[in-house]
């Protein structure tokens, strides 16, 4: 029997608070990785009504100044004056930073591999910089090979920033919400089945004549049309509160890795619990987390499954995982068994064979900090470039 069910993501913009305080973090550790690419970062940023707080454990070779970065980022985004949100020009600023702690660089810096069994190669000698489970997933929804609701989420929360920043809808202010509800049927995404976005604008907005109307013809209709995604019947919900005049750090406290499944896949893959942005790639909360990504595409793209969930778990200190496992949700087109085996052979899971593969010492973060960590061009992990090796071991 057929199965017929509705799944929703969410995705916000830029501007939004919670997303705000990534890009701060993630902006400061491109700015330490650009020149001291071995520099140790764990970076939180807390944003509310006219202050800007940075804190966190930073080793480094070299001086950044936090407050301009800071300041940077949050007019970058388009928080220019207060009625915005924040004015990033007169904003208070407060860092409160120290260095890593001497426990957990001990074991960054020399493995438990090493310290206990001695070196067997390179890459035992960088210890995981924490314990947890990380997740990586793909699935064949859309070209990018990731969950419909989220990735539809995530366009028209891009578009809505791209309208406010051309200037085609002049009166949009940076923060901004999207949600998307879509159809499945036995696990496929068949159509769209409703839209929600909650869009900040400036006071003299008319929601219903005005601003309902150019986001159905400037954000959603462009976004439903590039997708080819049917619109005729899709239920839409633009600003349901009815107005969104004060938005931004002034209406809501925003904090560093509150955002975990919109950066991720939406919910519908489970979240390891740690957040990405701030952080150095020592800390497998984020770079084990792309290579599972990396890994789960490289499987779908090869066709051994329609869908793919890779967990792999770490000690912290400890080079190797303390355990890996895949889920393939009955899709699988090999011996599941068999894949896990082979995954195990042919990826290294060890923190610093992820960031050689990855090349990850590299100032890309603040790019990664909105619209997803997943699913777009240009990032090492999105790469399907080991999709033969993986069908040449099912030979």
């Amino acid at each position: 029997m057929s199965r017929r069910y509705l799944f929703t993501s969410e995705s916000v913009t830029e501007g939004h608070p919670d997303k705000l305080a990534d890009q701060v973090s993630d902006a400061i550790l491109d700015a330490i990785l650009a020149e001291d690419p071995e520099g140790r970062v764990a970076c939180e940023t807390l944003v509310t009504t006219g202050l800007v707080l940075v804190a966190g454990e930073i080793s480094t070779k070299i001086y950044v100044d936090v407050p301009r970065v800071v300041r940077d980022t949050v007019t970058g985004i388009g928080y220019v004056d207060a009625k915005s949100g924040i004015d990033g020009a007169t904003c208070g600023v407060i860092v409160s930073i120290q260095e890593q702690s001497a426990d957990i660089a001990m074991g960054v810096d020399k493995a438990l591999e090493v310290r206990e069994e001695g070196v067997h190669d390179r890459y035992d000698e960088t210890g995981a910089g924490d314990q947890g489970m990380m997740i990586g997933y793909a699935c064949r929804d859309t070209d990018e090979l990731m969950p419909m609701p989220i990735a539809v989420s995530h366009r028209l929360a891009k578009r809505l920033a791209d309208v406010r920043r051309a200037g085609i809808l002049p009166y949009l202010r940076p923060d901004g919400k999207s949600q998307v509800t879509i159809v499945y049927e036995d696990g496929k995404p068949v159509r769209v089945h409703t839209v929600v976005i909650s869009a900040q604008h400036r006071e003299e907005v008319d929601i219903a004549t005005l601003l309902a109307p150019d986001i159905e013809s400037e954000v959603i209709g462009p976004i439903l049309r590039e997708m080819e995604l049917e619109a005729e019947g899709v239920k839409i919900l633009v600003n349901p509160t009815g107005r969104f005049e004060i938005g931004g750090p002034k209406a809501d406290t925003g904090l560093t890795g509150r955002k975990i499944m919109v950066d991720s896949y939406g919910s519908m893959a489970p979240h390891g619990g740690g957040c990405f942005s701030g952080k150095d790639p020592t800390k497998v909360d984020r770079s084990a987390a792309y290579m599972g990504r990396y890994v789960a595409k490289n499987i779908v793209a090869a066709g051994l499954a329609e869908r793919a969930q890779l967990q792999v778990a770490y000690a912290i200190g400890r080079a190797h995982p303390v355990s890996l496992s895949i889920e393939t949700f009955g899709t699988s087109e090999v011996d599941p068994n068999r894949l896990e085996d082979v995954v195990s052979d042919m990826f290294d899971f060890r923190p610093a064979a992820i960031i050689e593969k990855l090349d990850l010492r590299r100032p890309i973060y603040l790019e990664t900090a909105a619209y997803g960590h997943f699913g777009r061009k240009g990032f090492s992990w999105e790469e399907t470039d080991r999709v033969d090796d993986l069908r040449r071991a099912f030979e």
